[in-house]
């Protein structure tokens, strides 16, 4: 290997530690009223029938455990249709949405997500008779997962 390739390949090492050249993803608490009016519309959204469990405290922001819970009766006349899940500082706003029926049971979803930084968590559940209801968190990330940035 001559000088000057090795010179470029030790540049490159010190430089890429220090993050991709389009530097951090730019999600913002605004990017989430967005997503969140895009599902809802110009609905209003009613705090309440919706529980959002999830820990205060996160060491990792890799594997994050969250239950979504909606106090519901799922009978035909009385259900939820929908369960969505909103982020303020992901690259990506939306975390996702689970379609549910009257054969579901009970309008519970678990799962594990990946947070990127301390933030707010908006959970809202969409009704049978078209009204939304929510619930959100605040959280705090330790040590934040590694996210790829959203083309």
């Amino acid at each position: 290997m001559d000088r000057r390739r090795f010179l470029g390949r030790a540049a490159a090492i010190v430089v890429l530690p220090f993050g991709p050249p389009f530097g951090p993803a730019s999600a913002t608490a605004d990017a989430m009223a967005e997503a969140i009016k895009k599902v809802v519309g110009d609905s209003a959204v009613t705090e309440g029938r919706v529980a959002l469990d999830m820990p205060p405290l996160i060491e990792n922001g890799n594997t994050v455990p969250l239950v979504v819970s909606v106090e519901s009766p799922m009978t035909v006349a009385d259900h939820v249709k929908a369960i969505h899940v909103f982020n303020e500082k992901n690259p990506q706003p939306n975390v996702f949405s689970a379609r549910l029926s009257t054969r579901s049971g009970k309008a519970i979803v678990g799962t594990r997500i990946k947070l990127g930084d301390s933030q707010k968590i908006v959970a809202i559940a969409e009704t049978s008779d078209g009204r939304f209801w929510s619930a959100s968190a605040d959280v705090i990330v330790t040590l934040a997962a590694c996210l790829e940035e959203s083309t």
